[in-house]
């Protein structure tokens, strides 16, 4: 997780009706994700193929207040998976801005850290977004638990109406990383707007351990 602080003003057209940006000590975050899923299952079956994949995307945080409470959530912009089947799905039961581009990864361990690397093809140039982290893990800082701790996903659906779900599971222990490399072509995947804030030094970057997570039924708010 590469976590970027950017202008509210850009983020503001981008928010769905009836939420409102979410800041960490005043600050406004985008993250660039990569990672995993694994053994996914859709109510509770598998479908060959389609398991194990990965994905990267960009995507920005918000909340909403539901009877007195606030709820935390994430709105994505664009999130990258190498079948097109998995974005039929995302996109038509979700409504989420998936894509499809040919992906890879590679995950290597020892003693004392781990190195990962997840690759996407875009425009016939190979992306990357590789780290290398401590094999130790922690729990999260507050700043690093406001960026991974999210549990409502919110999309767009138009100036009325707005998709909502619940992303259930454990808090992350958190990996330190040594090293990270991000190489991505922000202007044409992102555009102009986000050069000045994904080309600058992240804000913070880390590693979560992840585990098993379940996504609710989609509902509408109006």
């Amino acid at each position: 997780m590469l976590n970027y602080s950017v202008d509210p003003a850009l983020l503001k057209p981008l928010l769905p009706k009836g939420t409102e940006l979410d800041y960490f000590n005043g600050n406004c975050y985008a993250s660039l994700v990569g990672f995993m899923f694994l053994n996914t299952r859709i109510k509770n079956m598998a479908v060959p193929f389609y398991k194990n994949f990965e994905e990267f995307n960009l995507r920005f945080y918000i909340r909403i207040k539901e009877n007195d409470t606030w709820r935390r959530g994430v709105v994505f912009l664009k999130e990258i998976v190498p079948r097109r089947m998995i974005c039929f799905i995302a996109n038509t039961f979700y409504s989420e801005h998936y894509h499809h581009h040919p992906m890879k990864n590679s995950l290597t361990e020892n003693d004392e850290t781990i190195e990962v690397k997840y690759e996407w093809l875009y425009k016939n140039e190979w992306n990357h977004l590789h780290a290398v982290a401590e094999k130790t893990s922690m729990p999260a800082s507050e700043e690093e638990a406001f960026i991974a701790e999210h549990y409502w996903g919110y999309t767009k659906l138009n100036d009325t109406t707005t998709s909502e779900y619940q992303v259930t599971h454990p808090a992350w222990n958190i990996q330190h990383l040594k090293s990270f490399h991000l190489h991505c072509n922000i202007k044409e995947m992102y555009g102009d707007d986000w050069l000045p804030y994904l080309t600058q030094q992240p804000a913070s970057a880390f590693m979560a351990t992840g585990s098993a997570v379940s996504i609710g039924k989609r509902n509408l708010i109006k």
